[in-house]
């Protein structure tokens, strides 16, 4: 038996001294009277007999009041479990080379960040014991999510993240060039700044992209040290290849097409980050490859915990509230129907 609110038991000390109040010694008086025999005699009736059984309800029905106040609970299951706990860092290329439809089935279109989405949503459920967050990145880096546990919350950041557009002014001129870009140096050192005082041993990145860093203040050498210095692994995910691949674009009718755009991928640099840190590098040229890849990293990063988890508490004050307040009634109405008052 334990109490969900064991603070409340600092009210029977005000109850003790109710107690000492009501039933304390009084000094008795007495009336000197010679004649004794001329008083009537002392009877005693059922009224005075239950007189004094008022203030016992009373006090019987506040101590059950405050025991029911204070939530007597039972543990239903206490079980200890052991899980595999680590910091991921997930880092998420949403460039403009992200909108090529290469990962797309013949039963449905998708982007290459659309199938990312997916497949890092099914990662996240697979690792609940895990703090995770989620950075993306174009031509500068975004923090979606603070290392969290609250995967729901993660979960709704990373189904909020999409790839840059376009922006052209009148002239035709491109509005948000940077926008389009790759900064995979900027995007590492932040996810270096998140982890920086994760609690957790064991932090890992992952790095997911499908261009080759052509913008940033931070090379992306430099984070890679940075992050080895911090003992984080960064593991990185290619995304593609390199040539062409087809594209959702509009023709000169304003009608939807595919259209086919060049795209890059630097293997060599992504293959140098994870080997810089200790981690290792994937290369994934479809959805099935991405899945598997996120199962291989699952399982070579692991570090035991034990998590104790209380399931389930069964509370017990209404078995206390009920007869109390019942008390309490039944008191003050047996002390006005003998003494005709309130209280």
């Amino acid at each position: 038996m334990t109490f969900g609110t064991p603070i409340a038991l600092l009210l029977f000390l005000p109850l003790a001294a109710a107690i000492w109040f009501i039933y304390r010694r009084r000094v008795q008086q007495a009336l000197v009277f010679s004649p004794f025999h001329r008083l009537p005699a002392n009877r005693t009736t059922w009224r005075t007999r239950l007189r004094p059984l008022a203030p016992i309800l009373y006090l019987l029905g506040a101590a059950l009041t405050i025991l029911a106040l204070a939530r007597p609970q039972t543990i239903f299951s206490r079980t200890l479990r052991k899980s595999d706990a680590i910091a991921i860092q997930m880092i998420v290329d949403c460039s403009g080379s992200m909108q090529a439809l290469d990962f797309s089935t013949r039963d449905k279109q998708r982007t290459r960040l659309d199938v990312v989405k997916e497949t890092f949503a099914q990662f996240i459920q697979k690792r609940p014991g895990d703090l995770i967050g989620l950075i993306t990145f174009g031509g500068f880096a975004s923090s979606r999510a603070p290392l969290t546990l609250d995967h729901d919350a993660l979960l709704h950041s990373l189904k909020g993240v999409e790839t840059a557009r376009e922006q052209f002014d009148k002239g035709g001129q491109l509005l948000n060039q940077e926008d389009m870009l790759t900064a995979i140096g900027d995007a590492l050192a932040t996810g270096c700044a998140r982890m920086e005082h994760a609690e957790v041993k064991s932090k890992i990145m992952v790095l997911l992209s499908d261009g080759e860093s052509n913008t940033g203040l931070i090379k992306p050498e430099d984070a890679a040290k940075a992050a080895k210095t911090m003992g984080i692994k960064v593991y990185t995910i290619g995304v593609g290849t390199t040539g062409r691949a087809p594209f959702l674009t509009r023709d000169m009718f304003g009608r939807q097409t595919i259209g086919y755009g060049d795209v890059t991928l630097d293997e060599n640099q992504l293959r140098s980050l994870a080997t810089t840190t200790g981690g290792q590098y994937f290369s994934v040229t479809d959805p099935k490859g991405l899945t598997q890849t996120l199962d291989t990293i699952s399982k070579l990063e692991k570090t035991t915990i034990n998590t104790e988890l209380f399931n389930k508490y069964d509370e017990h004050f209404l078995f206390f509230l009920i007869p109390g307040l019942a008390l309490v009634l039944l008191g003050a109405a047996l002390n006005s129907w003998l003494g005709r008052q309130i209280l």
